[in-house]
């Protein structure tokens, strides 16, 4: 038995590498510091309420303390005497520390990007230049190491500002600066903690990504990126659905072929390297998707910690091990399970079950949340990934919190809010745009600030976002081209017309993204080809779906059409349609004189209604 005993404990000293080791203590020392925050929390308390409450007798007697000191001293010509300012020991050892910090701002080219975030109208030529392309791929380079560095999950300690999906969103990331850091993130208390996606949908993508990587030079101990499912070369470069909107593609429009290749792929080694999740006092786990599926016998948080520091996800490096490219894929793109999925589609046992948006993706129940969240012993899950109205949502029993950082590009309507949590210590305090909220620089098409511009100068701007529709329409119409809905109005699903889209198979290798110039950002490996580069733009038609008011987005183009019954369902809509067509011209014979074209066009109605319900029947099963 004693044998047996020291078998076991030798065959797990040796199972413990290193690098398990350093993230085993990474996480003790998170639960150290956090309860040494809160001992100081409770002490600074505890002398507070004492001294309130302290009652004396005694008169106190006020020695007022004049705050100069006089310094004589023996000159050769007699006596003379200076005199200076005085400062209590605390102040003079604050100072001196002060001073030794080393300074933050040394980096000229990051303070060069924030001056142009706080009026971008003010650098429109620099914007479009060359020099923006070369600052971008400098501050890559120089933010790569610093996020290379970090642990995958990080642990923080409040107060905390947490964003959720930006997209491109200049005007509402713009919104966040104006009424949180209006005095710069360096004066304002806490730290500040983004949870991804800060590509694709929007026009403004690589200002956001120059401003956020200018931020994290400037602050690397204070801000903190995470990475959502848009920082992956398989979504942010499928030109061929998000077209203008995509990352490449305002890439490529904005420096050309080559250089917005090289600002593609550089930046995307960069998101190669930032960490998954992070821990809001021991208490709050942050992630942009989701939980992620054990791995191992050990949490989920060292399953985290185990994720390659360099890891490409969708398409993967050669490095990367499958169970945890799952652990990465899980946190990127996993979402709440809605009601009907929790009747139905999840596994009573993991909590866990299929998604939505097909792929492999996977939707977290109330079991695996509650799993999650006892092993850890934390209380809440903070994520992002699904856009809401209302910026912040809860599900899950409230323990569970969407928060959306921009209101624009989700299909949410005008009236759509952009929202972030501020988490401190005990208390958490939601942060809405109002819809009525006008920002400074972004302006209507039809606005009185741009009466005195030229019509090419108006377009200059609408290419960087800066200038919206001028009916300031919500984006429902962006999409109005793709979606199918049912006889009530909601999005039942997303088409791509693919007439509006060029053909993946183009002559123009410059179009596509070939292995061959896919190179690693860790090594001289070769990586897997992603399964969408072979097939053809017919194949990739079908964008997803969208369910009640969340917009749900295809996992990647080789997703896309994976849903069950797509196949079935245009085979049986193109029958639907031809007896359509058919019920209609007999009906049309009723009909005299104008009347045809009425009776043809209330058929088309009818027609468009019920091919509608047909596609939901299909899709949903109901």
């Amino acid at each position: 038995m004693l044998s047996q005993k020291k078998k076991k404990s030798s065959s797990r000293e040796s199972s413990l590498t290193e690098d398990k080791v350093k993230n085993l203590l990474l996480e003790k020392d998170a639960k150290i510091s956090s309860m040494q925050a809160e001992i100081a929390k409770l002490t600074n308390m505890l002398n507070n309420s004492s001294a309130s409450s302290h009652v004396t007798s005694k008169t106190k007697r006020h020695h007022p303390l004049t705050a100069h000191s006089t310094t004589i001293t023996e000159a050769s010509a007699g006596m003379s005497q200076t005199r200076s300012r005085m400062g209590r020991h605390a102040s003079i050892s604050t100072a001196n520390v002060l001073n030794a910090l080393p300074d933050e701002s040394e980096d000229q080219l990051a303070v060069r990007i924030v001056e142009m975030f706080k009026d971008p109208n003010k650098h429109l030529k620099y914007l479009k230049s060359e020099q923006f392309a070369m600052d971008i791929l400098t501050m890559a380079s120089r933010v790569r190491p610093v996020l290379e560095d970090e642990p995958r999950c990080i642990f923080l300690q409040s107060p905390c500002y947490v964003f959720g999906d930006i997209h491109g969103n200049l005007e509402d990331l713009h919104f966040f600066s104006d009424n949180i850091w209006r005095l710069g993130m360096s004066l304002t208390a806490g730290n500040f903690l983004f949870l991804g996606d800060y590509v694709d949908r929007g026009l403004s993508c690589l200002e956001v990504v120059a401003y956020l990587f200018a931020m994290k030079l400037l602050l690397p101990h204070k801000v903190f990126l995470l990475r959502g499912n848009h920082e992956t070369r398989d979504v942010n470069g499928w030109e061929e659905h998000y077209g203008e909107r995509s990352y490449i593609h305002q890439c490529r429009e904005r420096f050309g072929e080559e250089v917005g290749y090289r600002v593609w792929e550089e930046t995307n080694q960069v998101f190669d390297r930032i960490p998954l999740s992070a821990v809001i006092d021991q208490d709050i786990f942050c992630v942009h998707g989701g939980i992620p599926r054990a791995v191992s016998h050990e949490s989920r948080i060292q399953d985290i910690l185990s994720v390659p520091k360099v890891a490409g996800i969708n398409p993967p490096y050669e490095h990367e091990t499958e169970e945890y490219q799952q652990v990465a894929s899980d946190c990127i793109w996993s979402d709440p399970a809605s009601d009907e999925q929790e009747a139905n589609g999840v596994d009573p046992n993991s909590g866990f079950g299929e998604s939505l948006r097909g792929g492999g993706a996977i939707c977290f129940g109330h079991k695996a949340v509650t799993n999650f969240l006892q092993q850890h012993g934390y209380s809440y899950i903070m994520r992002a990934h699904e856009a809401h109205a209302e910026g912040v949502a809860v599900s899950k029993g409230a323990r569970v919190f969407t928060v959306f950082s921009t209101s624009k590009d989700h299909n949410q309507g005008s009236q759509a809010m952009a929202g972030c949590i501020l988490v401190d210590f005990e208390k958490m305090k939601v942060i809405n745009r109002s819809p009525a909220y006008k920002n400074k620089f972004v302006h209507r098409r039809d606005s009185v600030s741009l009466a005195g511009m030229t019509e090419a100068e108006i377009m200059q701007r609408a290419q960087l976002g800066l200038v919206t529709a001028a009916d300031d329409v919500s984006d429902e119409e962006d999409y109005e081209d793709y979606e199918v809905r049912d006889g009530q109005g909601n999005v039942m699903e997303e088409f791509m017309d693919d007439d509006n889209h060029d053909s993946e198979d183009n002559d123009d290798e410059n179009l596509r993204l070939s292995e061959a110039r896919r190179k690693s950002s860790v090594d001289v490996m070769e990586t897997h080809e992603p399964d969408w580069r072979s097939r053809s733009s017919s194949e990739g038609s079908f964008g997803g779906i969208g369910v009640g008011s969340t917009f749900n987005e295809p996992k990647s183009k080789s997703h896309a059409r994976r849903l069950s019954g797509v196949g079935e369902c245009e085979e049986e809509e193109e029958e639907f349609e031809e007896e359509e067509d058919n019920r209609v011209e007999q009906d049309s014979k009723n009909w005299e004189g104008g009347g045809w074209k009425k009776g043809k066009e209330k058929g088309e109605k009818k027609k468009s209604k019920s091919t509608a319900k047909k596609l939901g029947k299909m899709i949903f099963g109901k």
